[in-house]
C-alpha cells in the first residue's frame, strides 16, 4: 500500500513492507525509516517483524502507528532544516525552548498529517 503525505510542502511516500521485502530492515535493524532525499517513509507491517509473528493483529497496527508516527516527526525535522544541525551537541533538545515552540508551532501540520495517515 502506497500513500501520499504533504510534509510541509513536500510529498512524501508512505509504504507499508513485509520485514523481508525491505532489506535495509534486517541490515540496520529498523521497523521504519524516512529518507529525505527520495521522499519516502517506510513502516514494517508489524505481523512480519521477526518475534511479531502470533502478536495479535490490534497490537501488530497499534505498533505500526507509532513508528509512522516517529518517522513523520524525522520527515517534518528535515524538511524544516532542522536535521541538518542536528549532530550539534549543547544540551538536550527536551529542554530546548527552541525545539519546544518548533514543536508546538508545528503541531497543527503535523497533526492534519497524522489524521491523513490513519496513526492517531
Amino acid at each position: 500500500m502506497e500513500k501520499k503525505l504533504n510534509v510541509m510542502g513536500t510529498e512524501y511516500t508512505l509504504r507499508y513492507c513485509d520485514f523481508k521485502d525491505e532489506p535495509i530492515f534486517e541490515k540496520r535493524n529498523i521497523d521504519g525509516y524516512h529518507d529525505g532525499v527520495t521522499k519516502e517513509i517506510a513502516v514494517v507491517r508489524m505481523n512480519t517483524y521477526p518475534g511479531y509473528e502470533d502478536e495479535t493483529e490490534e497490537r501488530c497496527r497499534l505498533e505500526e502507528k507509532l513508528i509512522l508516527r516517529h518517522e513523520i516527526v524525522h520527515a517534518f525535522l528535515t524538511e524544516s532544516g532542522l536535521a541538518d544541525s542536528s549532530l550539534q551537541y549543547n544540551g538536550g533538545w527536551a529542554k530546548n525552548e527552541e525545539m519546544v515552540d518548533w514543536i508546538a508551532s508545528q503541531f497543527p501540520k503535523l497533526l492534519d498529517v497524522f489524521k491523513a495517515a490513519d496513526c492517531i
